[in-house]
């Protein structure tokens, strides 16, 4: 089976600010605080991991003001153009409280070679979240509803030259597509059909060959759609025995990275790292001037 040929380039954002001083997701209660010590080693070892699986994590600092920048799946979304350059598509956090992520995010990877762009910024414009974004077998599949705006698909498309697959998220508690959406390899993915309303659910399965379903209470109660692929190996937060069993059967080797002071806030392995290596040409179809597909 033909492996995934992205996730092998991360970014990270080191824990020293971590904290939650707001709750914007079903997850957070400022009265429940993560332990910075325990935190930072949580963190520390799942980076050490990802490198021992052969992965490159380029890390990024924390800025004081942003409690939430360590889920650096959420900066922006990369890409790596035919020609070798890199680029980002800058996320436009439907949150104010997490705006100004950006604000070093941007010049960060400027500095480190890549161009940027936006679909809207500073609170104008269509929120755009890049943990709703995922290439799969040619597309950019993005889901939509509670961060990213539906308008965002269209700019991704025509910005990009890509097909981009829109995905309605139904589910206050998958607010992000990457908690319910897991790229295995070109003919499979861990899916939890509970995230999306009924269409975009059917479409999803439809896209996938051979869909490793989850229930809603598996993806909730341990995050393991929010996790990454290195190859042949899943670093997964927690793996129910049923679904371990699974991708075990089908070849992959499942490794556990304790994360569980990140759950406080929302967030699991994917949501920690951003993969920067997707290539256009390669994982995603060039389409010019763009498609979207929606749902019947």
């Amino acid at each position: 089976m033909e492996q995934l040929q992205w996730g092998r380039h991360y970014v990270a954002v080191e824990p020293t600010h971590f904290r939650v001083d707001y709750a914007i997701n079903p997850f957070m209660d400022p009265a429940v605080q993560p332990d910075p010590e325990r935190s930072a080693a949580q963190w520390a070892g799942m980076v050490g991991t990802l490198e021992r699986l052969g992965a490159r994590v380029d890390v990024l600092a924390q800025r004081p003001d942003a409690p939430d920048m360590v889920y650096a799946m959420n900066l922006g979304l990369g890409l790596v153009r035919p020609d070798g350059s890199r680029h980002v598509v800058m996320s436009h956090m439907r949150h104010a409280e997490r705006r100004m992520e950006g604000l070093s995010a941007q010049p960060w990877f400027a500095a480190s070679g890549a161009t940027t762009s936006y679909v809207g910024r500073e609170g104008v414009g269509a929120h755009l979240e890049a943990g709703d974004a995922f290439a799969y077998r040619g597309d950019l599949v993005v889901g939509y509803g509670p961060r990213t705006e539906e308008l965002a698909l269209k700019h991704l498309a025509t910005d990009l030259g890509v097909r981009v697959r829109g995905l309605r998220i139904t589910h206050p508690g998958m607010y992000h597509l990457d908690l319910a959406f897991c790229p295995l390899d070109e003919r499979r993915a861990m899916v939890c059909p509970a995230a999306l309303d009924d269409a975009s659910a059917a479409a999803l399965l439809d896209l996938v060959p051979e869909p490793l379903v989850l229930t809603e209470e598996e993806a909730l109660s341990t995050f393991c759609a929010n996790s990454v692929v290195v190859g042949r190996t899943v670093l997964m937060p927690a793996c129910p025995p049923r679904v371990r069993a699974q991708l075990e059967a089908w070849g992959f080797a499942v490794v556990l990275a304790d994360v569980s002071e990140f759950h406080k806030g929302g967030g699991s392995i994917r949501c920690l790292t951003n993969p920067v290596d997707v290539a256009l040409g390669r994982d995603l179809a060039v389409v010019p001037g763009g498609e979207v597909l929606l749902p019947d």
